[in-house]
């Protein structure tokens, strides 16, 4: 260092004795003797000049230089006779004073560093410790010191480099060591830095030797004066918390974030383990007892019965009635509610029916005006929007960081790695020459549009400079063949005049160079890191516009680079700030082709199969004709239609309403109605079938009355269920899930309202045609060979108008699985799969891999990875006082860190503490604090602050390390002003116009400080889990500061915004699937009529999202808000699966469960009935829909489709339909409740056998008895 050099070259002194040639240069070692005084010249033009050997008496100095010499070094001069002369005190002062101007806020550091330079320039014992052991001679002639040792004891040096280690140099959150030391890291490399001869250090060589090294250094002994530790008892030397760690409070303890933890498994894992075990062995132990019970009575039955005659049993004629239990089992009660709505939606359905151009025309009509607020239709595609609510607390700290202190630098960044071996360095003189060729390229580079140069949009803290962080920054004078011993030097010595770039910040090197390991290994670094900072401002600005012009510019340079260094065997990665929403858009692009052939891909399977109910291969094989009459493509077609409508509704509906689509949005709400649009289609189409079956003689409306009137009301448990569930979403703050809920809400209500009028409408229309023998999307063609019913011979009633997959159901499905054995087994299965997935739940992750939201193809894949494995730096962060008046002694107190009486946990003390456990705070640099650099610029030692005269504007007086006296209200603002615009030089570094520039908010009319930030650095981010909690821990520093001292302090981050939602959103998805299962309970066990069914309807639901959450945590699937709005969806959906099968089961059909072959009772033959009744709607209509969409989007390019969407949605479709075709029948079965009458299973021809057939088993009492009902 610069003053360095000149503080050791100022230790000469004019020779008197002239020396003999052969005697030593110091013959002589005692009292009152010299060593050096002088100068006598220099060796060269450009050299300083050097000490004169002067081993002659002490002299008694002038009262000039004795005044001088006590106010520079102190009163013990004040008697004493002297070794130095005036120009040597001179020049002592003027560099003893640059050295204070970085160390002044430790007092013994100042006070050792002063004394050991004042006692080895000027003491009357020089020779003592001082023995000249070379000279030569000077341009001049005379005989000149190049080098010497000098003598301390090892106890001073030690505590001399203890005093100042951990000093900090203000602005650059770097330590002084780094200045004064080149960043020693014991008092060895302390000392031999200050002696060692170099350029712009020492002129010769000073040797620091604890003992004499010589024979002719007799009566030498080490200089031992008293050394001042920084936690010195006296308090005019004791330094702060910021530069002395042993005077620092201690905080509280902090552990590391973590779970409960037995071994590797997180506890309530272990715990769900132990419960079910124990209780799997009690049902196994349960059931070997019941088994060796039953044999055992058996046995003794059978013993029992060889004794006895055989007799015939009264029982054997009465097969018929045991057959046909299910007719005796049927409910015989009413529930009121669901009568009041079966007569709602008959009424509702015979209206559509008997007139379908109105209902058509009004829901169109409806519709197209709902859908005008298209016209107010906007994407919001800004992530911070997406993600954060503006009223919250991380969105209204950014507003207030981006208003006070501006928007955050737009940094644009580039890794260069060696491509050849993952383990070979990247520094070489050829690797190193092309990599600085491009900067440069990259410097002088335009943009084609408007010219745009770096030098127009870059970030200039020093007014001139470019902030540039590369490793060309070390070489300002260019690069030379001895290239490694300047990056060893400048990665050791960041701080070093030779190693300052242009902007004069220290580049560290964990910014510009990666994967080494330790300072020492540095030139075996294999990445070379350069970041440009670029200003930033406002969405939509012209200073925005420009600074994203010359982005697209720098990644077309970039590219060509990239192609350029592949051929070096180099691979170059690299991101600019506008790359990742280019490459978010893009991968939006490539999902929609994927996401349009998966709804397509429904629609079609849709269309088909809505007419698989009338349209059996029997039946075409019979008579082909059937086929152009039966199929209901275009029936099928119109459903889809609708499910559009319900979307453009909502879509027009909430656009009006000002409310933003996302991309969510747009990708998920169209698969959630499908979902449940379909389902509701087949099930009145399945329905309308089975009335044409039993009321072929009624007309068209009163059969589709009766149709809605069934099917109505379960429509309605679904879909308001699933509505007020979504509804319920948009009351959370976070937009991307509030948009959702009320986007889906909507949707969802407007597409049932839909199905129970348009549709039934169009229904009715289609029913027409079938009966008139039209064709199928030709409707003015009649089919003479065809019959209305598609049965052979036109026959309704019979076996032969199921479907093959009712059939299943009714033959074989339902009742293998209402078999006892088979009910307890699917019950442990299913009840396993729910213990696993609680298991799992505390494995899930949670964050948003920015690699996986973009697609895999991208460049910017590669710079992840290479910022994860390389970058040796974290994000900034800045604590941030909001209405906090620094301008009060008492506030001055709380945040300042260089002065002695700063409050025991003042927010920079704090902060220094937090700094040294970075395992919880994350946080691993020194704090740029401007209050401490603010006052110690005004300093007068420092000659910095001039009033309008030119002169000091304080007084030595004045400046206080305990700030007694100290600038207050006015004063402070009028320094304030002054020192905010003032330079940072090596004569001034702490001038605040490069570092603090935009880090104070002054306002001299009210005499306050508004806002202020204070900043230091994350440790290096390397995942998720590391951003999270780095926001985690900043929030818990803040708000123990702001507690402390009353006073309002947050911290700020670019990534803060991102990560916000993660403080919460584990209580938010609990909360959402806690209320929307609440709500399914409430409406299901009021639409139903039975707690209990809807208890088990709600259980249900809650299996099929902690199986999904469990397969969250196996697949790899994070929780974050995309997971969150599909987990919502999971309800919503799991909901459909299951309240058409609850219904059926508390309103069975009687004709179904007449029609049950088997010895089921009870609640046995309605889970039957069930299954049988709407068993295949849900299957074919929902399952199949679903995994069909779901399997094409399998080959999506996209990795955030593939995890968030393919993953979930395909275990959403596989565990909920499971849960509800297999699992929700055998729970009804056991805990569903009492079944009630379903009004519209009475009458026609299926429903008259049936009541035949039970009337005759009926004793004749019960049979009047049931007529008079």
């Amino acid at each position: 260092m610069r003053f360095v050099a000149a503080a050791l070259a100022a230790v000469a002194a004019s020779g008197s004795l002239p020396l003999a040639s052969s005697a030593p240069p110091t013959a002589l070692h005692e009292a009152g003797r010299c060593a050096i005084r002088g100068h006598c010249g220099k060796q060269g033009f450009f050299g300083s000049d050097l000490p004169c050997p002067d081993n002659g008496k002490a002299a008694t100095p002038s009262d000039a230089v004795r005044e001088k010499l006590v106010n520079l070094c102190g009163s013990r001069w004040q008697d004493t006779d002297v070794c130095c002369e005036e120009e040597q005190v001179d020049a002592l002062q003027k560099n003893l004073r640059l050295a204070e101007r970085i160390i002044a806020s430790c007092p013994a550091c100042k006070e050792n560093f002063f004394n050991l330079f004042c006692t080895f320039t000027c003491s009357p014992d020089q020779s003592l410790f001082v023995n000249v052991t070379e000279t030569g001679k000077a341009s001049n002639g005379k005989d000149v010191v190049t080098e010497l040792d000098n003598v301390w004891s090892k106890e001073y040096q030690s505590g001399f480099y203890d005093s100042c280690k951990e000093v900090k140099n203000g602005a650059s959150g770097g330590k002084a060591m780094g200045f004064i030391g080149g960043g020693a890291t014991n008092y060895t490399e302390f000392l031999k830095f200050l002696g060692d001869k170099k350029l712009l250090g020492s002129p010769f060589q000073i040797n620091f030797p604890a003992q004499p090294r010589y024979r002719d250094d007799e009566g030498m002994k080490p200089s031992d004066p008293r050394v001042y530790a920084c936690n010195d008892t006296d308090p005019n030397f004791r330094c702060s918390c910021v530069d002395c760690p042993a005077v620092c409070p201690t905080l509280e303890p902090v552990s590391a974030v973590a779970y409960c933890h037995v071994g590797k498994l997180p506890c309530l894992s272990f715990a769900i383990i132990i419960i079910y075990s124990i209780c799997l062995l009690l049902l196994i132990t349960a059931i070997s007892g019941h088994v060796a019970y039953r044999r055992h009575k058996q046995w003794k039955s059978e013993r029992m019965q060889l004794l006895q005659d055989a007799a015939p049993s009264d029982d054997e004629d009465e097969g018929e009635l045991v057959h046909n239990a299910g007719v005796l089992d049927r409910p015989q009660r009413n529930y009121y509610l669901n009568h009041i709505f079966d007569r709602a939606f008959n009424r509702l359905g015979g209206f559509c029916a008997r007139y379908p151009g109105l209902t058509i025309g009004t829901n169109i009509v409806i519709v197209g005006l709902l859908s005008l607020g298209w016209l107010r239709f906007e994407v919001e595609r800004d992530p911070v929007h997406l993600w954060v609510s503006p009223s919250s607390e991380a969105a209204q700290e950014k507003a207030f960081f981006d208003q006070h202190f501006g928007p955050f630098y737009r940094t644009e960044q580039a890794f260069l790695v060696n491509d050849t071996s993952a383990n070979s360095s990247i520094l070489s003189f050829e690797n190193l020459d092309w990599w600085f060729d491009v900067e440069q390229r990259i410097s002088r580079m335009i943009s084609p549009e408007n010219e745009i140069k770096l030098d127009d949009v870059c970030f200039k803290p020093t007014g001139s400079a470019c902030v540039v962080q590369s490793v060309s920054g070390w070489f300002g004078a260019g690069l030379d063949r001895d290239w490694k011993e300047q990056i060893r030097n400048c990665a050791a010595h960041p701080g070093d005049q030779l190693c300052l770039p242009e902007f004069m910040d220290p580049l560290l090197p964990g910014r510009v160079l990666g994967g080494y390991d330790g300072i020492e290994n540095v030139t075996n670094a294999k990445a070379l890191i350069t970041t440009w900072v670029v200003n930033n401002d406002q969405p939509g600005t012209e200073a925005t516009a420009r600074a994203e012009e010359w982005e697209r510019a720098l990644k077309h340079e970039l590219l060509i680079a990239q192609e350029s260094a592949s051929s070096r065997g180099l691979r170059l990665s690299f991101n600019t700030e506008i790359s990742l929403e280019q490459e978010l858009n893009k991968s939006t692009n490539t999902d929609a082709k994927i996401v349009v052939i998966s709804y397509v891909v429904m629609f079609i399977y849709a269309s088909l199969a809505l007419g698989s109910a009338t349209l059996s291969l029997r039946s075409l094989l019979s008579n082909p004709a059937n086929a152009f009459v039966q199929s209901k493509f275009t029936l099928g077609v119109a459903g889809i239609v609708i499910v559009l409508m319900s979307v453009s509704g909502s879509v027009g509906l909430f656009s009006a309403a000002g409310v933003k689509v996302t991309l969510i949005i747009a990708e998920v709400i169209p698969f959630l109605v499908l979902a449940v649009g379909v389902d509701n289609i087949f099930l009145i189409v399945h329905e309308f079938e089975r009335v044409n079956v039993s009321h072929p003689d009624e007309e068209i409306d009163v059969r589709i009355a009766k149709s809605l009137g069934r099917m109505g009301p379960s429509i309605l448990l679904s879909a308001s269920t699933e509505t007020i569930a979504f509804a319920m979403g948009a009351f959370v703050g976070m937009p991307a899930v509030k948009n959702f809920a009320a986007y889906a809400a909507g949707a969802v209500f407007i597409n049932a309202v839909l199905q129970v009028t348009m549709f039934v409408s169009v229904l009715a229309l289609n029913q027409r045609r079938v009966e008139s023998l039209r064709a199928d999307c030709f409707p003015c063609v009649t089919v003479r060979g065809a019959n209305s019913t598609g049965m052979p011979g036109g026959h309704f009633f019979g076996s032969d108008e199921e479907g093959w997959l009712q059939r299943f159901i009714r033959k074989v499905y339902a009742p293998k699985l209402l078999d006892k054995k088979v009910k307890t087994l699917v019950l442990t299965f299913f009840v396993t799969l729910f213990a696993a997935g609680i298991a799992l739940i505390p494995m899930v992750q949670l964050g948003l891999d920015q690699r996986i939201a973009i697609p895999q193809d991208s460049y910017m894949i590669q710079y992840f990875n290479d910022l994860y494995d390389y970058f040796g730096s974290g994000p900034p962060v800045y604590f941030v006082t909001r209405h906090v008046n620094v301008t009060d002694r008492e506030h001055q107190q709380q945040v300042c860190g260089g002065f002695t009486t700063c409050d025991e946990y003042s927010l920079a003390y704090v902060l220094e503490q937090e700094s040294k456990r970075p395992n919880v705070s994350h946080i691993n640099a020194a704090t740029a604090n401007w209050f401490d650099d603010f006052f110690y610029w005004l300093n007068p030692i420092s000659d910095c602050c001039q009033d309008e005269n030119g002169d000091t504007c304080f007084g030595e007086d004045e400046w206080n390390i305990t700030l007694g006296g100290m600038p207050e209200g006015d004063e402070f603002i009028k320094y304030a002003q002054k020192w905010i615009h003032a330079p940072t030089d090596e004569e001034c570094p702490n001038g605040g116009q490069a570092a603090y520039s935009n880090a104070v908010v002054i306002d001299s009319n009210n005499t306050d400080i508004p806002a202020s930030h204070f900043r230091t650095f994350h440790t290096p981010l390397q995942g998720q889990d590391d951003f999270i909690n780095s926001y985690a821990a900043a929030r818990r520093i803040s708000a123990d500061i702001s507690a402390r001292h009353n006073i309002d302090v947050f911290p700020y981050s670019k990534h803060y915004i991102f990560f916000d939602q993660y403080s919460s959103i584990v209580r938010l998805t609990a909360a959402l699937l806690c209320v929307a299962v609440a709500i399914i309970f409430v409406i299901s066990s009021l639409l139903l009529g039975s707690l209990l069914t809807g208890a088990v309807v709600a259980f249900t639901v809650i299996m099929i999202l902690v199986d999904i959450i469990g397969v969250m945590a196996v697949a790899g699937v994070s929780l974050n808000a995309v997971s969150l709005v599909n987990l919502v969806i999971c309800v919503g959906i799991g909901v459909e699966f299951c309240a058409h099968i609850a219904r059926a089961f508390m309103f069975p059909s009687k004709s179904v469960m007449e029609r049950a072959r088997h010895k089921f009772r009870g609640k046995d033959i309605r889970a039957w009935a069930a299954l049988v009744n709407v068993g295949g709607s849900v299957f074919s209509g929902i399952t199949i829909t679903k995994f069909l969409g779901v399997v094409v989007l399998a080959f999506t390019r996209s990795k955030i489709f593939e995890i968030y969407y393919f993953r979930i949605w395909l275990a959403l479709v596989i565990l909920a339909s499971s849960h509800a075709l297999v699992f929700l029948p055998v729970a009804l079965s056991f805990a569903g409740g009492d079944g009630y009458i379903d009004p519209e299973s009475e009458g026609g021809l299926e429903e008259d056998l049936a009541s035949r057939r039970y009337r005759s088993l009926l004793p004749d009492d019960d049979y009047y008895d049931s007529d008079d009902d």
